[in-house]
Formats: C-alpha cells, structure tokens, sequence
C-alpha cells in the first residue's frame, strides 16, 4: 500500500508518496515553485489565503501523479501536516471568511499579555502551560475585538491543517494537539480550557470535533478524488503541525529526544513526560503527536522566525543570482567570525524567546573596505546558529538538556557552513536523515490508519545518514559579540 504525506509550509506546499512496506519515498513534488508569499498589511502583520494552500496542494499531488512511479489509486490512506499557530475561519458553508492569520504575525501580543496577566500567570502556566501570548487564542480574541461583524458569522475556527483535510474530506475535526498549540487545551483539567474560553468570550460550539492525532479525520470525497486521481473514501488518518509532525518524522517520541529543523523558522523541539513550562514561556509545551490522557508526551518547543526566511531575504536581496548552495560555498570562503561582523536574524515577527519583543534584523559592525558577500553570507548563518545556541541555554535553564540532536538534512542543515556552526557552537552532535515533514505526515498516515501497528514499525528503516561532532572551531568570541548586541538592542526595546 501507498501513504500520501502533505506538508503545508509557509513557503509551499510538499507531498510524498511513501511505500508502506519498505518505507521508502516512491515520488515527491512541491507547489509553487517560487516562495510563497506572506500578506503584511501592516508592520508586523502576517496572512496567507488558505485558499491557495488548497490550490498548491491540488497542483503538487498533480505533478506528482505524473512522475508516472506509481498508480495513485494504490494510495490509502493521507497525513497532513501544517504550519502551526495559524488561524482559519469558516462560515456554515465552509466558505473561509478572512486570509488566515498565520504563525509569524505579531498583531495580537498585547491582547495575550493582558489575558496572561487577568487569568493570572501561575494559572496560564500551570494549566495552558503557556502564556496566551501571540498564539491562536490571541488572534481569535483581535478579530472578535476588531473584525466584530465577520466574527459572528464564525461557524468553525482551525488551525491550517484541519482546514485542509475539511478540504479533502468535507469534515472538521481537531485533536488536542492542536488545541494545544493554539492555548485553547487546559492540561491539568483534560478539557478546552474554561479560563481561556470565558475571559475571551468564546463558544464551545466554534471549535471542531476533538480526535487523536492518529485517527480517522474524514474520508476523501468522490468529488475530490476524482480531481486528484485518487481512490474515494481513503481516510485523511493523520494530522499534525509541522514541528511535532517533523519529530515524528525523525523518529522522537520518547522522553529525552530532540529534533530540530532549520527552515522559514528555526526549531528545537525536545519530548518530556512532564507538563513543564518556561516562567516567562519563552520556550512552550504543546502535546505531541502521542499526548493522550494515560501517558503524557509533551513537546518543548524554542521557535527563532527568522532563519531561513533571512536566508531567503540575502539571496532576493543580494544574491538572487546565486544558487542556495553557492551561497552557502561563499559563506564558507570566509573566515569563522566573520572578521567582526554580526547579524541579529530577528526580522520576521516577535520572537518568543525575546520574550515577544519585535527588535528586527540587524547587520552590525560592516567594514566596507574588509567585509564582502562571502561575510555577510556567513555572519547570517553564524548568527541563525548564535539565534538557536541564545534559544537553547534558555531550554537548559528549563531542564532540557540534550545529548544528540535529529535534523532532517533539509534547508538549513544541507549547509555544511551553518550545520558546522549550530554544531560547534551548542557543543552539541546532530545526526541528519533523509527524511522532511511530507514523509513524515505519510508514515503518521499509516500508523492512523492501522497499516502499521505501531510508530517503532513505521520508522524501522529510518537511519541517519550524516553524523556531524563538534571539533576544534571556536566560536565563543564571536557569539559574545553577537549576545552583547543582542543585550543592547533589547535594552533599547
């Protein structure tokens, strides 16, 4: 049997076809094949039609039956996985009434600062185990507040992927997982949170029917089947956001593991079995693909936005006449340090580790007459892994300290330069594997569907491909510099 993964990302939308039995990827495919773009109406503001989430989806599944390497009436079942945080709204018709405020959008800070402040904080952490911050709790508050006629015409409320599989299926569901990474899950009473729901005003009936993540979501319309070359009535049996869903891809589960990702936005996400929080939820605690009320799994997640979306701003800016990979070879003709150059790569929305404080991406100390492209490449990605090592000493502050840390060699980590840097200077070792979020999403579609009995069946072929060990390389110096800059740039904020 066939397994078809989606992953909705903030730059496109990727599928995988999967072969059940020797877990192997038959044929993947992405949509568009530019970067997809981020409405921003505003300084600060952030949306994305889901609309067009559906249509990618539709043209990369296309192109991916037409590789002609496999029947696509052989698929069985489909996993979904999608940007976190992001809001969708629909109407009793399933008509989307606004552009989805999405995960990088800071309009909603205030209005998370004081629901955290008026619940009280030792409740927000102990039971949400997070602030209410900039999350999607938040940004249903700011339309209610601001967008009050379209709120009343809200029948259903979700995150992208129970928007997608709604588009599959015609059906709406959630999990708790989900809910989790919206603030809407209180922990302790194992129910939608009756504090978030009475200070902001909210209805139960807005939100969908609550499953497991590795369930039946719905099952494929004949109408959508017949569009999509696909067999009618396969379950959508998996659903996930893209940081839970890329540690399952990777095969972390259990407490103690760690994985990461380095693409529009840089990830550590670590696995505990205790309802942990950050006091000032600069890192946060979601329930992972395997929370369920007998046994906790939670995920400790420290997102950085900027990474790869400043990665992507150079080559536009800069070097749109390079390749990724020929910046990344640049990057490395110049020396460690960069000769005194510094990057902040906090120019995509508030950081949450900065505790919510929208400082912008800085380039400081240029010399024209030393530094040349070769620097300025390599201070960005020295400064994304300065962004992840600042974020990691805040989630050892927290008790997670990790040994080994699982990437898929995608993005970021296909950078030799960047993934030596992360590597040296978190004194860290990072395995890579071949797999990303689609495979991933299509492997949670088997288990949910039962065609494996179990995720250590899933992943029996995973293995790493790369093992990447600190060495000799000192970049202690450099990230002082870089932390000093960032000290004086929050003190200013």
């Amino acid at each position: 049997m066939l397994l078809l993964g989606i992953d909705i990302g903030t730059s496109s939308v990727k599928v995988s076809v999967v072969d059940a039995l020797s877990q192997k990827v038959i044929a993947t495919s992405h949509y568009p094949e530019h970067e997809s773009t981020i409405i921003s109406k505003q300084p600060g503001w952030a949306e994305q039609q889901p609309e067009t989430w559906w249509e990618d989806l539709q043209k990369a599944i296309i192109i991916c039956n037409q590789t002609n390497l496999y029947n696509p009436l052989d698929i069985g079942a489909i996993g979904i996985a999608y940007q976190m945080h992001g809001l969708v709204l629909v109407d009793k018709n399933q008509t989307v009434l606004r552009d989805s405020i999405i995960w990088c959008d800071s309009r909603a800070v205030q209005i998370g600062d004081k629901a955290f402040q008026t619940i009280g904080e030792e409740l927000c952490l102990t039971h949400l185990l997070n602030s209410p911050g900039n999350f999607t709790a938040a940004k249903l508050a700011w339309v209610k507040e601001y967008e009050p006629l379209l709120y009343e015409k809200i029948e259903k409320i979700m995150l992208p992927g129970d928007y997608i599989a709604m588009k599959l299926t015609g059906e709406i569901t959630t999990s708790v997982s989900a809910l989790s990474e919206g603030i809407f899950y209180d922990f302790v009473n194992k129910q939608l949170s009756e504090h978030i729901l009475n200070y902001f005003g909210f209805h139960k009936s807005l939100f969908p029917e609550i499953k497991e993540v590795f369930s039946d979501h719905g099952r494929l319309s004949a109408k959508v089947a017949l569009t999509l070359g696909l067999t009618p009535n396969i379950p959508v049996s998996y659903k996930a956001g893209d940081q839970p869903n890329n540690a399952l891809s990777l095969n972390v589960l259990n407490p103690g593991e760690v994985a990461a990702t380095a693409g529009t936005s840089g990830v550590i996400y670590a696995v505990n079995n205790q309802l942990v929080f950050d006091k000032q939820s600069r890192v946060n605690t979601f329930a992972h693909v395997n929370y369920n009320n007998k046994e906790i799994r939670t995920g400790v997640l420290l997102c950085i936005n900027g990474t790869g979306s400043l990665n992507r701003w150079l080559k536009n800016t800069m070097g749109n006449t390079l390749s990724y990979q020929q910046m990344n070879d640049l990057g490395s003709d110049a020396p460690i340090g960069s000769q005194g150059l510094s990057v902040l790569p906090f120019g995509n929305g508030v950081e949450r580790m900065l505790n919510n404080k929208l400082i912008g991406a800085h380039f400081m100390n240029i010399d024209l007459n030393l530094h040349t492209q070769a620097h300025i490449i390599r201070a960005s990605q020295e400064g994304i892994a300065f962004a992840f090592r600042y974020g990691l000493d805040i989630m050892r502050e927290n008790g997670i300290i990790p040994k080994v840390i699982k990437a898929g060699k995608t993005n970021l980590f296909l950078s030799k330069l960047f993934t030596e840097s992360f590597v040296n200077i978190t004194g860290i070792p990072v395995e890579l594997y071949n797999n990303d979020g689609s495979v991933g999403a299509a492997l949670g579609a088997g288990i949910g569907a039962g065609i494996f009995s179990s995720a250590t069946e899933a992943f029996n072929n995973t293995k790493a491909v790369e093992l990447i060990e600190p060495s000799h390389q000192n970049l202690e110096s450099a990230y002082k510099s870089w932390k000093n800059a960032l000290q004086n740039q929050l003190a200013t904020n």
